[in-house]
């Protein structure tokens, strides 16, 4: 098990580290990346969400004690952070990043993992968790851009906000298409399918070419709080949620996987969009994919301990 987490984990890596190179080298003109960060946000993102969600088998899935565990637990981690805010010294935009590392998840890999470990089974329980999450966390990250990012956002605003943003939108209507069983149209499914899968290293390439080293020592404060709620807070939060609610096996060890994984490249993309710091959140991104090749196998472990000691 904690070999497939590495090679679910080293080609983020590897595409991190390809867009950082061809930034560098200026092998693509500079105008290419923020139109690369555009078409993930408001096309290749949207169509990974929608597709996943609305194709999923669910059957023999815990689907209520699942979403609950994983929507809890983000929402106390979420309460968590934002009180200890006074704490995190940095300015507005500063801690939408830390926000964002602290509760955003890389579903590619979880989706990866789930199917590596689990199979058919492993891929409706992570359709479960992206179907939980992902609104959840984008409707908490909008309302923190709300308040501490660049641009501020009234009341109607945030409503805006909330209702277009292409994340929430695609996620719900995958959801919908779920629960009314019916079926991607036969012509525009494989199409989504694909430009869903190109979300993965155009997100990735975007934020290896976004990384900045030169304020690095600036990033140690928050990135290591961002890298404890994340690591720590967060896989803590869940297994207590878990085991108060009955959740055990495939979807419990499926819950924890998805909410130790590092913060995803949506998070970058959305600071950029939503007046967040972008290379702070593309450094976090970035060591936290680093620290997930330790930090996800040793929450596998002391799984498997707390399991055979119950």
């Amino acid at each position: 098990m904690t070999g497939a987490v590495l090679l679910a984990l080293l080609p983020v890596v590897l595409l991190t580290a390809l867009g950082l190179t061809l930034r560098r080298r200026r092998f693509l003109a500079e105008s290419f990346w923020p139109q690369a960060e555009r078409l993930g946000y408001f096309v290749l993102l949207p169509s990974l969400f929608f597709h996943s969600l609305a194709t999923a088998r669910v059957e023999g899935v815990p689907v209520g004690a699942l979403a609950l565990t994983l929507i809890l637990s983000t929402v106390i981690v979420a309460g968590l952070v934002v009180g200890l805010r006074p704490l995190i010294r940095v300015d507005g935009p500063a801690f939408t990043s830390v926000f964002q590392g602290s509760v955003r998840f890389n579903n590619y890999v979880g989706v990866t993992l789930a199917a590596g470990l689990f199979g058919t089974q492993g891929i409706a329980l992570a359709a479960i968790c992206n179907a939980a999450i992902v609104p959840t966390v984008n409707i908490l990250c909008v309302l923190v851009f709300a308040r501490h990012g660049a641009a501020r956002l009234s009341p109607r605003g945030v409503a805006r906000q909330l209702v277009t943003n292409p994340l929430i939108v695609s996620s719900l209507g995958g959801m919908a298409f779920q629960l009314l069983g019916w079926g991607i149209p036969v012509g525009l499914e494989p199409a989504m399918r694909t430009l869903g899968a190109a979300s993965l290293p155009i997100g990735l390439l975007c934020v290896g070419a976004a990384l900045d080293f030169t304020g690095a020592r600036a990033w140690v404060g928050p990135v290591m709080s961002a890298s404890l709620m994340k690591f720590l807070a967060m896989p803590a939060a869940t297994l207590a949620v878990a085991l108060s609610l009955g959740l055990h096996g495939p979807a419990l060890t499926t819950a924890l996987l998805f909410q130790v994984l590092p913060t995803a490249s949506s998070a970058y993309i959305l600071a950029r969009q939503l007046g967040g710091d972008a290379p702070l959140m593309a450094g976090i991104t970035a060591v936290q994919t680093v620290l997930a090749l330790v930090a996800m196998p040793l929450v596998l472990i002391g799984l498997s301990v707390f399991v055979l000691m119950g």
